[in-house]
Parts: C-alpha cells; structure tokens; sequence
C-alpha cells in the first residue's frame, strides 16, 4: 500500500529528537536504527566511512499518530548535506509500484531540481530526491524487498 511520510534531517541530533518525539507521541521505533557505520563499503564514490560519522543516524523511523510515518537522518557536512531550518524536511512518497514512482518523480521533478537520479540502492530500494519548482522537497522510495510489491 503507498504511503506519505514526514522526512527530516538533522546535523547530527536525530536519534535525540526521536528520543523526544517518541516522549510526546508514545509508540515504538519502527525496525533498528540504521548508522552510517552500517553502509556497505562504496570506496568509488565517496570512499569509507569517517570514524566520526559512523555511530550518527542513516535512518530512523516513528509512527506518530494516524498512521502517519516520521522519519530522519543525520546529514553529515562531510557528505556534502547543508541542513538548515527550512531545508531539512522532505515529504517521502512510497508508491505502490517502480513505474508509479518513477512517473510522481519526473512530474514533481520538472522545472525544479533533481538531488537524487532515482536508482537502486543498497537498501533494496528504488530511491531518488528532488526540489520542485516551488521549493518544496521530495524523496521517493520504491521498496522492493516488500513482498506485495515485487519487482514492478
């Protein structure tokens, strides 16, 4: 079933923001907490990882309230992340199908500006961001490993 998510990301405090949205909401964290330090090793594209970023937040998640997903990360400078207050949420779209996303992705992306080419990840996912012509932050994630989804 597609979902709509709240992203957001942090410099380097979202393990505790989340300590403090699951104080206000309650609930549990959805899965573990995926660290920087768990990424398989990509030595062609940015080479390992620093020793000071490995322990931060790849990716958290807490459902909040009516279904409604929260997520983040922790968005390093060193990865090339600027967060600010103002550019650091995302709405996350998690379409029903590869085609379905590709298609919201080319749509919001036109006359903005593509972050992130969708392409599969090592999170057996079909991932990509952009900025839409209005300023308004996108991430798409098509996940394949669903096994209602399959490889569509």
């Amino acid at each position: 079933m597609a979902t709509v998510s709240t992203y957001l990301n942090f410099k380097s405090e979202t393990e505790e923001a989340f300590k403090f949205y699951k104080s206000v909401f309650g609930g549990e964290y959805m899965g573990e907490i995926m660290r920087y330090g768990d990424m398989p090793p990509d030595e062609k594209s940015m080479g390992p990882v620093p020793d000071d970023v490995k322990n931060l937040v790849m990716h958290m998640s807490l459902p909040i309230m009516g279904g409604h997903m929260l997520m983040g990360s922790d968005a390093p400078e060193g990865f090339g992340f600027s967060v600010k207050p103002g550019n650091n949420v995302y709405v996350m779209l998690s379409p029903d199908t590869k085609d379905e996303t590709t298609r919201l992705f080319k749509a919001l992306s036109e006359g903005g500006t593509v972050e992130m080419e969708l392409q599969d990840t090592f999170w057996d996912a079909y991932y990509g961001s952009c900025k839409d012509k209005f300023g308004v932050q996108w991430m798409f994630n098509f996940q394949y490993s669903n096994p209602q989804q399959g490889n569509q």
